[in-house]
């Protein structure tokens, strides 16, 4: 059986966020907030939210139990000292944790995503599937005769 650590990540991804394309929603301020606070501009994907989601929804099944804390470092990136006059020294930010927890909050609501106490969340059994199911069909688009062994 594969799952998915058998077959690449953005390959998964692409095809986890084509499924949860109609189950999730993004709210209306979606379109015009960054991303984190290294960012200029909000993000230019048709398909962001969707990308996110199963973006959020892998990293879960494999970080689990992972709060909304740590996602955002995940997700973070470098600000500062990289235009062109150098005046500071870069610094890490972390994303913006009101994406990533109200893609959590859809998650939970459609049953993919649990919380585990006070230790984070977790992915469901129908979660697990989901993204088990589609690793199954990707590996069978795949055309890489190295990762056939996994199959």
């Amino acid at each position: 059986m594969t799952t998915l650590y058998d077959v690449p990540a953005d390959d998964l991804i692409d095809a986890v966020a084509a499924k949860l394309e109609d189950r999730l929603e993004a709210p209306d301020w979606a379109e015009y907030a960054k991303t984190g606070e290294s960012r200029e501009l909000p993000p230019e994907q048709e398909n962001f939210w969707a990308r996110r989601a199963a973006s959020l929804l892998r990293k879960v099944a494999t970080d689990g139990p992972v709060g909304v804390e740590r996602l955002s470092t995940e997700y973070g990136d470098k600000k500062g000292g990289s235009n062109r006059y150098q005046v500071a020294p870069e610094h890490r930010t972390d994303g913006s944790r009101n994406v990533i927890r109200t893609i959590l909050q859809q998650l939970e609501d459609e049953d993919l995503v649990g919380t585990e106490g006070n230790a984070g969340r977790i992915v469901t059994g129908e979660g697990r599937s989901l993204l088990d199911d589609t690793a199954g069909e990707v590996m069978e688009d795949l055309d890489r005769p190295e990762l056939e062994r996994y199959a």
